[in-house]
């Protein structure tokens, strides 16, 4: 029995408040949204805020046409927002169930039985669904999920406390459905009066509800307008150059803060404070570059109030930027706010010259005499320190500009870039000019540049001055509308790029002339304007009456046409140039071409890299002086790889048709899942690491997957011809997980780990070490053991990020920097930012791919679960174990083939004080592991015997050595 057979035929199951105030044309539309309902015995009420436009005439003829299922209300008089009109429906509804649906706005059609079916299976005050933000003027109509992760299945939670994110983020009256008993015997209203009566109604029920229940049914379209006719009222939501809309923001907050200490819920309480910090406050932040004094300063009195309240422990939590905009705001900080609103706006921008104190970074030297605001301002984590100029996006203040003086074109600009930390020494060459180039991408024909006359350091900053002559611009006229500028700064031959910020409120003046290319009835004028994003640029100012006509012409049926063949052109080259049609390429042409004898394709971690066995292979062979044809593919850029084979992009048609046509294909994780190998092509897959957690159909993941998609998995894993064993462990692990054949397994070791077998065996033959070019190139003094920390791959939330180390580093430097020098080796995938005062005594070396020289070097590994450990017990040297998470590693993760507290050939510690106790000595633990770790090597390293690149070539290549 459905939820319509249950009904009672007395009243109606569900009553959606529609609320309008002059949308006359759209209300209609969401009314008729309503009436489309898949459920049966939903009634309209709409309430209107006493329009001036027509809007209760037309609701009164949809009440007309549908009388049993249509009402209208009006308010006596306007209430300047949505709680009034709310509030009535709420009184008028006849319905078990109320939704609230604004008039320009839609339900999705099942929106009404999915809610009351959730309310009435789980008995739920509240149902939520999923709203979906539709931006209907956008030619793709572009849907946005709000908040997705709330909804990803069907829950239901007793308290609100259960899940504080739904009402931190989630605070829409509009997604959700409300038993209407609920609403009345808690007394719930929307406040009147005051904008972002959401926030509150939406707290009160949350915390009123004795059951909330969430489904992962879309419910809701917010139909979103990005650029409103100019007639049209903007929504309060972008009214944030009113200081009353933020002032009506603040009183919200304030009031939901005290519900939420009435009702006892101080982790609420916390995470709203965050939310705060993160979103609530950075809308009217980016707003403040453009406004002016005055209301800079009511702001901030609003906001200083707000700011005292907030968790000081919520800061932690805020991404730094906006910790940091949030204290200098309450510290009343211009000076170094306005330029932390541009980084803000701009995520990757340096807007600040920055300070370095007792060898850590701060955005800048006052407040440091504080010690909560010493702790905000340090940025040492952003890394800002280690990147040299050319990788630097630098704030480019914009100081004079000054319009064309009568009929030329000439502007005379001036600004100042910032130096952060004096990345720009003082004696350095400096050049730069102004580039002006078409916003949009697809019509950059050309990009102009004009010289710019002067630029000299000074200290914290670098100025400039330029006079270009605009009229050298020739835009098209029609679909470049807006030009962008930027500055190229020449730094001893390193280069930079800066956008013009234009801080400060109102816009330049000044219009110049420019000659279009078709014509110039589409615009002969071009003015300056200050983009979203606050950086300077230019824009063409149409004849009135010209572009009256032209814009006829261009939306007229010729153009239609024209427009149209043009989408079809660019959808077809999208289509030529999709990974579906390079894999059609690949099998239906490339694959049946023949296969080019001598052809050798190379391969590293998915073509990051030039590393690893395939590195050490392709050396050999090059040290043979074999004849044969060698392709390196790169995923990023080129530089690194070896200059004497063919390098082609991986993914690329030229990478597509080498992999075809090549008799040998030699990498080191997987070429491209869909490519089928041929027959006549020899797959060699060396492999990465021996394994200690659980890979292939080993891992839980994987046995979770249906047969079909474990038969596609293991038709890639079958293309290996050869796999590289070097060990019987391997055979146990690896070869089983991938199920591959034994005829499959080559038991000849790992080619990059020969030099790490010889470099032991030249160590115990002459009775010393020897460092090596890499020592002197990473600044290591000669007295200092070098000790290297590799830790296993670290993904959180499905994505890899910076790699925080899991012990104080500075400490760590402090205590053993007169006898160590430590190399930190992240994750190619990871990457890791040390701060400035460990320098000389700790190094970051991740940019180094390949691992076998760093592990030469290194008198002492730590690690924790890496398979770097496989490889440095060659070198039979001393190995500590870091595994500060190791039940959350083996529990939480895919398992493990052994224990390693019971096997690891060397202390195995959970505590950095535990860690520093170990490394007190290396000669100690040498000599305390020394049978350990010979068992361990025998066991895992039995097939290394530094022969395995000349084994390999020996047996797949010898036929091309030279007579």
């Amino acid at each position: 029995m459905n939820v319509d057979q249950c009904r009672a035929p007395a009243g109606p199951a569900v009553s959606v408040v529609v609320i309008v105030y002059n949308d006359a044309d759209r209300l209609p539309t969401a009314v008729r949204s309503v009436l489309d309902q898949t459920l049966h015995g939903v009634e309209v009420v709409i309430v209107d805020d006493r329009s001036t436009d027509g809007s209760y005439e037309t609701a009164r003829l949809l009440a007309a046409q549908y009388p049993d299922r249509v009402r209208v209300f009006r308010l006596p008089e306007n209430s300047g927002g949505c709680g009034a009109p709310r509030n009535r429906g709420i009184a008028e509804a006849r319905g078990d169930y109320v939704l609230f649906l604004d008039s320009d706005d839609v339900l999705e059609r099942n929106a009404c039985r999915n809610m009351l079916e959730a309310a009435e299976t789980t008995g739920a005050d509240l149902v939520s669904g999923l709203c979906v933000r539709v931006h209907v003027d956008s030619r793709t109509r572009k849907q946005v999920k709000w908040y997705p992760w709330l909804y990803e299945r069907t829950r239901t939670l007793e308290s609100i406390t259960e899940l504080p994110d739904l009402m931190v983020f989630d605070t829409l009256s509009t997604n959700k459905c409300y038993r209407r008993r609920f609403l009345l015997d808690e007394r719930l209203e929307f406040p009147v009066g005051i904008h972002y009566e959401d926030l509150l109604f939406s707290a009160q029920a949350y915390a009123a509800a004795r059951r909330i229940t969430l489904i992962p049914n879309r419910v809701y379209e917010w139909r979103v307008v990005e650029k409103p006719a100019e007639t049209a009222a903007r929504s309060i939501s972008n009214r944030r150059d009113e200081i009353a809309n933020f002032a009506h923001r603040m009183e919200i907050h304030r009031r939901v803060d005290r519900l939420l200490a009435e009702r006892g819920m101080p982790e609420l309480k916390f995470a709203k404070d965050v939310k705060f910090l993160k979103h609530d406050l950075v809308l009217h932040l980016r707003e403040l570059p453009s406004r002016d004094a005055p209301y800079r300063r009511e702001f901030a009195g609003i906001a200083r109030e707000y700011l005292e309240s907030i968790d000081r422990a919520a800061f932690d939590e805020a991404e730094p930027i906006h910790a940091i905009c949030a204290y200098l705001l309450q510290m009343g900080d211009w000076d170094n706010l306005l330029p932390a609103v541009d980084t803000l706006t701009n995520r990757d921008k340096i807007s600040s010259s920055l300070v370095e104190r007792d060898g850590r970074v701060y955005w800048c030297a006052e407040h440091l005499g504080d010690p909560f605001g010493r702790h905000v301002l340090d940025v040492t984590e952003f890394g800002y320190h280690t990147r040299p100029v050319e990788r630097m996006f630098l704030r480019n203040a914009l100081t004079h500009y000054e319009g064309p003086r009568g009929a030329g074109g000439t502007v005379r600009l001036a600004g100042r870039i910032v130096n952060p930390l004096g990345v720009v020494p003082p004696g350095a060459r400096l050049t730069a000019q102004l580039e002006f180039y078409a916003r949009r991408a697809g019509v950059r024909f050309q990009t102009f540049r004009f010289p710019v006359a002067s630029v000299r350091h000074e200290g914290e900053s670098v100025l400039w001055e330029a006079a270009p002559d605009l009229t050298a611009l020739r835009p098209l006229g029609l679909v470049d509308a807006v030009w962008d500028v930027r500055l190229r700064l020449d730094v001893d031959g390193a280069r930079t790029s800066t956008r013009l910020t234009a801080a400060g409120p109102g816009p330049f003046a000044g219009r110049v002339p420019v000659r279009p290319r078709l014509t110039r009835l589409v615009a002969d004028r071009i003015e300056p304007v200050i983009s979203s994003r606050g950086h300077l640029a230019f824009r063409l100012v149409p004849d009135k009456k010209a572009n009256e006509l032209l814009q006829r012409q261009v939306h007229g049926k010729v153009a239609r046409l024209a427009k149209s063949r043009y989408r079809r052109a660019k959808s077809l080259r999208k289509r030529l140039t999709s990974g579906d049609t390079k894999i059609r390429l690949y099998h239906e042409v490339f694959s049946r071409l023949p296969v080019r004898k001598g052809l050798v394709v190379f391969e590293s971690h998915l073509g990051r890299q030039y590393s690893d066995s395939p590195k050490a292979v392709y050396e050999e062979m090059r040290r043979q002086d074999l004849r044969f044809e060698a392709v390196w593919s790169y995923a990023g850029s080129p530089e690194g790889f070896p200059a004497d084979a063919t390098l082609v992009r991986r993914w690329s048609l030229p990478y597509l048709k080498a992999l075809a046509q090549a008799e040998f294909w030699v990498d080191n994780q997987s070429y491209p899942l869909k490519l089928t190998k041929r027959p006549e092509t020899t797959y060699i897959q060396t492999w990465h690491g021996s394994a200690l957690k659980r890979m292939g159909f080993d891992e839980p993941g994987w046995k979770l997957k249906s047969r079909a998609q474990q038969e596609v998995q293991q038709r890639v894993l079958d293309r290996f011809d050869r796999f590289l064993i070097r060990s019987e462990h391997d055979v146990r692990t690896l070869a089983r997980a991938f199920r591959l054949q034994e005829r499959t397994l080559l038991r000849v070791g790992y080619p990059r780990n020969d030099e790490l077998v010889r470099t032991r065996e030249l160590e115990e033959s002459s009775g010393r070490r020897v460092r090596g070019p890499l020592a002197a190139e990473l600044g290591i003094p000669d007295d200092r053991q070098v000790l290297l920390y590799a830790p296993t791959f670290r993904q959180h939330g499905g994505a890899p990020r910076r790699f925080e180390l899991p012990f104080d580093v500075e400490c760590f430097a402090d205590t053993f920097g007169d006898r160590y020098v430590l190399l930190v080796r992240s994750h190619y995938l990871n990457h890791v930012v040390l701060p400035p005062s460990v320098r000389g005594r700790v190094v970051d070396v991740t940019a180094h791919h390949d691992m076998t020289p760093l592990l030469a070097l290194a008198d002492g590994l730590i690690t924790d679960y890496s398979s770097v450990m496989f490889d440095y017990a060659l070198l039979d040297r001393p190995m500590f174990f870091f595994a500060y998470d190791y039940d959350e590693y083996v529990n939480e993760g895919r398992g493990t083939y052994f224990d390693l507290m019971e096997r690891a050939p060397g202390p195995v510690v959970r505590t950095e004080d535990e860690l520093h106790a170990v490394l007190g000595s290396l000669e100690e633990q040498t000599v305390k592991y020394a049978a350990a770790r010979e068992q361990f090597t025998a066991e895992f390293g039995e097939y290394d015997k530094g022969t395995s690149a000349r084994s390999v070539v020996d047996q797949f290549f010898a036929q091309w050595r030279r007579a």
